[in-house]
């Protein structure tokens, strides 16, 4: 067998040279001649006949390449870091990190057990421990679990049996401001030449109500004036007018919904529609949060309105839009953090 250089043979290839050579010298051929006819150096014959001497055959088989396969971390130890990453950020562990990255966990593995490993070999662990990098959900500090947990569990499942037994209709409203320098979206462009899209230097906005149902029903409003409790129940006006049963309506606690005034309405069509509030600072269990993002990344994000009357009717145009796609106010129910209301 002709060999150019041992170092492109396969493992197994090399493991059997190995053994045909060490044979060899074994069996009176000279190590100079056996590098010959091997084609390797001498010094490399006379490295395996020294291994088979003192530690036998096995001293000559081939290893496994690449990096070892077995963790570093013990079972215990793994398990914890994943229940820290799962259940704790880094700024409540006094780590200068704003975020799990690579990083962060690679310097919570130091601190915890004192092992110290590449970030690269950090990604390998999280991928096997089923982490994946994902933009989080924003919770605010103030939020309460024990209040959250009193609403998936106990208050939610109570209003949704009343509706059942009142034959009412639920609805999950919230209202968001639309602002005309607000950018959604990536254009391809020369590398390192960031690129410029033409849109008027002139600031407006304008402001819209919305309320869904998992049935894929969605009614909104879009106003330029402030939002008032004149404006809120302008709107719930316009709700219940076209609502043919009882509307339980569920949102947050913001000051207008919770103003007199809006609670002076309420009491008087408490026949026709009635509130219901989320835990404080709890934004991620609204459904209707969903249609706020998709309406400002996809029908305002993607446009360069040029006035705010432009910006108004392009707004109605898309909510309208998803007036007739109901399949797609469906799927924003099936989110995993709001899918308890699907």
């Amino acid at each position: 067998m002709k060999i150019k250089d041992a170092r492109s043979l396969s493992p197994e290839a090399q493991e059997e040279l190995r053994f045909r050579a060490v044979d060899a010298v074994n069996n009176g051929m000279k190590r100079v001649e056996a590098a010959k006819i091997f084609k390797v150096s001498r010094q490399i014959i006379g490295e395996w006949v020294k291994k088979y001497e003192e530690e036998g055959k096995k001293s000559l088989k081939s290893k496994p390449k690449g990096r070892p396969k077995k963790s570093r971390l013990k079972a215990h130890e793994a398990a914890l870091i994943v229940k820290i990453v799962k259940g704790k950020c880094p700024e409540q562990l006094n780590f200068p990190f704003y975020l799990w990255t690579r990083e962060a966990v690679m310097s919570l593995i130091e601190e915890k057990f004192n092992i110290v490993i590449s970030k690269w070999t950090v990604g390998r662990y999280l991928k096997n421990w089923g982490f994946t990098p994902q933009k989080p959900l924003r919770r605010a500090y103030e939020r309460n679990p024990e209040k959250v947990e009193k609403w998936l569990k106990e208050e939610y499942p109570q209003i949704k049996e009343r509706s059942k037994n009142e034959n009412a209709e639920i609805y999950w409203g919230d209202e968001m401001g639309l602002r005309s320098d607000h950018q959604a979206g990536r254009t391809y462009g020369i590398k390192g030449e960031t690129p410029v899209i033409s849109g008027t230097g002139k600031r407006f906005r304008c402001n819209m109500i919305s309320a869904i149902t998992n049935r894929g029903q969605l009614s909104f409003m879009v106003f330029d004036e402030k939002f008032t409790a004149s404006v809120f129940t302008r709107f719930l006006y316009r709700l219940t007018k076209s609502a043919s049963r009882k509307i339980y309506f569920i949102t947050d606690s913001h000051p207008v919904h919770v103003s007199k005034k809006a609670k002076k309405w309420l009491e008087q069509n408490k026949n026709k529609i009635e509130m219901f509030y989320l835990p404080p600072y709890s934004p991620e269990l609204n459904p209707d949060e969903l249609l706020n993002n998709d309406v400002k990344t996809n029908g305002l994000g993607r446009t360069r309105p040029k006035t705010q009357d432009e910006m108004k009717k392009n707004t109605r145009a898309y909510l309208r839009s998803r007036m007739k796609t109901p399949q797609i106010i469906k799927n924003f129910f099936k989110k995993q953090q709001v899918n308890y209301a699907a």
